[in-house]
């Protein structure tokens, strides 16, 4: 297991750099701007591990500007932990028989998100290429949030 980011929602793009670069110090190590969604991701790193951080070599802060405004209460701004994981099915399966509620299955064979006791959502990222479609998980729906 790697761990990955942390990803943070923010209101005012241009607001939040000023602070996490500007201010704080961390350096912007790659950006992805998605018309169809609706949003930008800019990854952010500490200058430590600025030179390591592209492709998420290094542990990063995830912003992510939705572009349409919506409120961001009850701790929604914070989104999730992610780690990279070798086998997404046999996490899945690992936490799922320790009686860990799977919120959003690896349908796709390279993402799933569970929650902490607390309710921390936390991300699972396939390591490598997707692995190809498999039973149970194709068919298991979404439950609650993440």
């Amino acid at each position: 297991m790697k761990y990955l980011h942390t990803m943070v929602r923010v209101t005012d793009l241009a607001e939040a750099l000023d602070f996490y670069c500007a201010k704080l110090g961390l350096a912007e190590v790659s950006r992805v701007d998605n018309p169809a969604g609706r949003f930008t991701l800019v990854f952010l790193a500490a200058p430590d591990d600025a030179q390591t951080a592209e492709a998420h070599r290094a542990p990063t802060i995830e912003l992510t500007h939705n572009w349409d405004p919506e409120p961001y209460d009850g701790g929604r701004n914070f989104g999730h932990l992610a780690y990279q994981v070798d086998d997404i099915y046999a996490a899945c399966r690992r936490l799922a028989d320790g009686g860990v509620t799977i919120n959003r299955p690896p349908r796709d064979g390279r993402m799933a998100f569970v929650r902490s006791p607390d309710g921390i959502s936390i991300e699972l990222l396939q390591k490598g290429p997707a692995f190809a479609a498999a039973e149970p998980w194709v068919s298991m729906p979404n439950v609650g949030v993440w």
